[in-house]
């Protein structure tokens, strides 16, 4: 089996390299690492959330918000992926979308209209 730099090591290095990749601003590579990590462990929402990062910083909208509904799915009050989400859509012109998403995040962080 060939294996490429960023398929080496347990899912817990590559975890590690895929942060180390973001960390450095090298989203596309940090996406390549994280992708493999998602696959192996797809329960786990840290990786899906940070792989779901890399691609909306790299430009790759469709994949973040394909992973970020994911998680939505899943975890319907993880406030941090609601709130990416609702910015994804933004991102692509798909306000009405967002805008449900984007108070549901308000709503979870505390952020409540004063009268």
């Amino acid at each position: 089996m060939d294996t490429t730099y960023y398929d080496q090591g347990t899912a817990a290095e590559r975890w590690e390299r895929g942060q180390l990749f973001f960390d450095a601003k090298d989203y596309a590579g940090a996406a390549r690492v994280l992708a493999g990590v998602v696959a192996e462990v797809p329960e786990q929402t840290g990786p899906r959330l940070l792989l779901a990062r890399a691609y909306y910083h790299s430009a790759q909208l469709r994949r973040a918000e394909t992973e970020l509904r994911e998680i939505v799915e899943r975890d319907p009050v993880e406030g941090y992926a609601r709130l990416m989400l609702g910015r994804t859509l933004q991102r692509q012109s798909r306000h009405a979308e967002a805008e449900p998403h984007l108070r549901i995040a308000s709503a979870l962080a505390g952020d409540f209209p004063q009268e």
